[in-house]
């Protein structure tokens, strides 16, 4: 059967086009259930079963099938995941309308369909002569959508009442009064899923999961505490004008009074009114304090704002306004922990999120005690304006407070990065072992197996990515090479497989762990260049002269062979020769790929910082002595090279992490969606660059792969790859990912730093990095980490004074100065009384400030008894080292 529908369409030149689009019926599309006369499908078809279907329920005597709408699937996620829900069907209608409004909760719902043992059936209305219904004019899509729902749950209770001796129901789960009224009008069982839950046996745990998005607090009365948005229509006008912008809202990680919004992002989240130029400020000095018994951050709000607007007129402002609407949320779920409630068997309590961005959340919970001593997660419900806090629900517990395991699954989590493990599905497109190479595939590449080709990489390295060779020819010249592993042979585009690594984007490089952007047989195996195997590789091969002039460029499609033994990363010349070598086969290939295709070519480049930024810099390097010319990227890096101080031997590198903060984030881009002016690398002084040598753990390398594939002629390109716009929107994930995987990072060294130290006191060598307004941010040399001296402490009545200088950046007490680089002693020790945000402490010991340093201590256990004061600090232990391991 087939239904036409006809569209008309005008352009913008007048012109009117007649579009006729083909929609087919069908007549045999199978219900999926056992109990089934009339279907007859094949047994594997089979999905609903005939007996006991559903949970036993209070509301519903008779057997039956649930049936839910779009917004139960979107809402009640949480609540679908529990096994106690079972046999379910899942119409084509929803799962399209939560693909296109939930990439998310779209992939948890196809895991639980792919799971045979809850019994969901996904059934193709919308191709179903019986079920199929047009929209009429004038109706919205909601409402023609909620119309076909209804219809196909009373095709499907008539279809089933058609076979002898069944009494199979159908139960229609919607949380739209006006969608259920209808059905029930109609003669459909439905329920909304707080009435559902409820009447199930043993379901209190589910309770605690029910969104609750119509939650209103205190019965929706009491004043607002909170302006109002501008309606919808009043956003798209502002817009439309340009009174209104529109971005995306991003809080600032270090000051949660502070955030900014992108405008040119992809993502619209926020629409802003942008204020007087007289109303701009510039972003606090100021290092916010995490004091544990700090309340509520709207203790000191206004404080902040007085002295955000108190700063001089000589600065550079930033644009500054104000949010007057939300166009789309982003929120996530959250990890953290219950606030315990003064009353004994409350269910209402307030949960205290990890993340300081986010403020506290009510919600219901009939757990409290068990939960009161473990790390949870709470998806958020919905924010009223009456209410100062956001109501949501419990999602699930993840493990006790403190536990390394338990932090570790909350960091990733927060930072969100994809850790789970890889699906059947992606899983199912890995190679089958053992895998061996064919003799079509040695035809179609060059063979470079003769050749003795090594790699540098540290001892027990299992994703090793590339390697290098060198020989003389017989012309005088050298031949180098650099080669890759080729992950795009195992990776084809559009595959699980290959959706999977765009999404994760990134390997992740914790402490203890790696979260791999590929499965392992690949990372680890048939991707990674290992000594004694044979493996495929990307090749980029240049001849070149004996003072390093490039004579010639070549790439092909290659094999190789024979990686030597690997030696541990040390700061070697080696580890310059190849850190040189792959910067020139990002730049060679970034050069190629551009020529070929100058629209849609994958590249990154890295803004040139404004001067402005680089202040702290030069007037910290002046203060010892140096000047640091910033008037280019080269000029820099010669002026940080050529920066050393034989009685300090960490200026230089302390010189550099201060350089490495003054500047502008990297990013991947499309060339043909940003000027080729842009395109410059500031931090490589290089006017183009991409990313090729790492194609196991960045998915930006697989494109490019692919990209130099096509130039070569050694594979076929494809609509997706040339697709500048697709591929935008890619980068943006990809740089998301990237920033994500930093900051996982920097955590998991922080947690780790925390665990050494829950059962130590030491003072140690520091360094100052940097002098802020209330505090001195200190490099610890010998443990690699950073912590805040905090100076001006809020409530401090000990009568000492510290005075700021804008213009030096210094700090001053009395007779004591302190600037970035200047040496002190501090002593380290760990802050519990914050179960959630324990932190490491650092006081001042040297110099000595009466009423504020603390007396020195030797090394010591938190429960040795108190330290005899002395004047002298304790050694540093010079046995002790800390491997590291750079990743570029």
């Amino acid at each position: 059967m087939l239904a036409t529908k006809t569209f008309f369409r005008k352009t913008k030149s007048g012109n009117i086009f007649k579009i006729v689009r083909d929609h087919y019926l069908r007549d045999d599309i199978w219900c999926g259930s056992e109990a089934c006369e009339s279907c007859k499908p094949r047994k594997k078809d089979l999905v609903l079963e005939e007996k006991n279907p559903g949970t036993k329920s209070s509301l519903i005597s008779d057997p039956y099938y649930l049936l839910l709408d779009t917004n139960i699937v979107l809402d009640q996620i949480n609540i679908l995941e529990e096994d106690l829900l079972c046999n379910v069907i899942i119409l084509q209608t929803v799962l399209e309308e939560v693909k296109h409004r939930s990439s998310n909760v779209y992939k948890k719902l196809k895991d639980i369909i792919a799971d045979p043992k809850r019994k969901f059936y996904v059934f193709v209305n919308e191709h179903h002569k019986d079920t199929f219904v047009e929209r009429v004019p004038g109706e919205k899509i909601n409402d023609r959508n909620d119309r076909a729902i209804r219809t196909a749950c009373l095709w499907y209770k008539s279809h089933l009442e058609q076979s002898k001796n069944n009494n199979i129901n159908i139960v229609l789960l919607t949380d739209d009064n006006e969608n259920r009224s209808k059905a029930q009008v109609e003669g459909c069982l439905a329920f909304t899923m707080e009435e559902y839950v409820c009447s199930l046996e043993n379901s209190g745990f589910l309770e605690d999961k029910l969104c609750k998005k119509n939650y209103e607090i205190d019965g929706g009365k009491g004043e607002p505490l909170f302006p109002s948005h501008l309606t919808p229509a009043q956003l798209h006008d502002g817009i439309k004008n340009g009174k209104l912008l529109q971005g995306t809202f991003l809080a600032s990680r270090e000051n949660f009074l502070e955030g900014s919004v992108n405008v040119e992002g992809m993502e619209k989240f926020v629409s802003v009114e942008l204020l007087p130029e007289e109303e701009w400020s510039v972003p606090s000095e100021l290092v916010l304090q995490d004091e544990a018994d700090e309340e509520d951050p709207g203790d000191i709000l206004e404080e902040e704002k007085e002295i955000i607007v108190k700063t001089t007129t000589e600065v550079e402002r930033t644009p500054t306004g104000k949010i007057v609407g939300i166009i789309r949320r982003k929120w996530r779920q959250y990890c953290g922990i219950l606030q315990p409630s003064a009353v004994k068997g409350n269910v209402k309590h307030l949960f205290v999120p990890a993340e300081r961005k986010i403020p506290k959340v009510r919600i219901e919970t009939r757990q409290s005690e068990t939960l009161s001593s473990q790390r949870i997660i709470v998806a958020i419900d919905s924010w009223p304006r009456n209410s100062r806090y956001p109501s949501g629900h419990f999602v699930r517990a993840l493990g006790k407070v403190g536990d390394k395991e338990t932090e570790n699954e909350v960091l990733l989590l927060e930072h969100d990065v994809t850790h789970s493990r890889f699906s059947d599905a992606v899983l199912s497109f890995l190679p089958k072992l053992p895998w061996i190479i064919t003799e079509e595939d040695i035809a179609s590449r060059e063979d470079l197996r003769h050749l003795d080709i090594c790699s540098v990489d540290p001892p027990g390295c299992t994703d090793i990515d590339d390697a290098l060779h060198c020989r003389d020819l017989e012309n005088g010249n050298l031949e180098v090479g650099v080669h890759i592993a080729d992950v795009t042979h195992f990776i084809r585009p559009g595959t699980a497989l290959d959706q999977e690594a765009a999404l994760r984007a990134t390997t992740v490089y914790l402490v203890d762990k790696r979260i791999d952007m590929v499965p392992g047989l690949l990372s680890s195996n048939l991707c990674s260049l290992r000594g004694n195997e044979e493996r495929f590789a990307f090749s980029c091969i240049w001849e070149i002269d004996h003072d390093a002039n490039i004579i010639n460029t070549r790439f092909l499609d290659s094999e190789t062979h024979d990686p030597i033994e690997v030696e541990a990363k040390k700061l070697r010349d080696t580890n310059s020769m190849v850190e040189e070598f792959m910067l020139l086969a990002n730049i060679s290939v970034a050069e190629k790929i551009l020529a070929e295709f100058p629209d849609c070519a994958m590249l990154r480049r890295h803004p040139e910082p404004p001067q402005s930024n680089f202040e702290p810099l030069i007037k910290a390097g002046r203060h010892q002595g140096f000047e640091i010319n910033t008037s280019s990227g080269k000029e820099l890096a010669q002026s940080l090279e050529s920066a050393h101080k034989d009685d300090n031997p960490y200026f230089n590198t302390m010189l550099k992490i201060l350089a490495t903060r003054c500047m502008i984030q990297a990013v991947y881009f499309i060339s043909g969606m940003v000027q080729q002016s842009e395109f410059f690398h500031y931090g490589l002084a290089c006017p183009i660059y991409t990313h090729f040598t790492s194609p196991i753990r960045r998915y930006a390398d697989i494109v490019v792969h692919r990209l130099l594939a096509v130039c070569i002629g050694a594979d076929a390109t494809y609509p997706d790859l040339l697709d500048k716009k697709k591929n935008h929107a890619l980068c943006h994930n990809l740089n998301y990912r990237n920033r994500m995987a930093q900051y996982a990072g920097r955590a998991s060294v922080a947690l780790n730093t925390h665990l050494f130290f829950r059962e130590k006191i030491e003072d140690e060598d520091g360094y100052i990095l940097f002098v802020r307004k209330n505090a001195l941010q200190v490099l610890i040399p010998k443990y690699g980490l950073e912590g805040t001296l905090y100076l001006n402490k809020k409530g401090d009545t000990s009568g000492v004074k510290f005075t700021y200088n804008e213009e030096e950046h210094t700090q001053t007490c009395g007779d004591v100065v302190f600037r970035s680089f200047d040496p002190v002693i501090v002593q380290l020790s760990l802050d519990r009384s914050n179960v959630q945000h324990e932190k490491l402490v650092f006081k001042l010991v040297k110099p000595e400030i009466s009423g504020f340093s603390v007396p020195g201590v030797k090394k010591r256990k938190v429960s040795d008894p108190e330290p005899i004061p002395i004047e002298v600090p304790a050694k540093k232990n010079k046995k002790q080292k800390k491997k590291k391991k750079n990743k570029k």
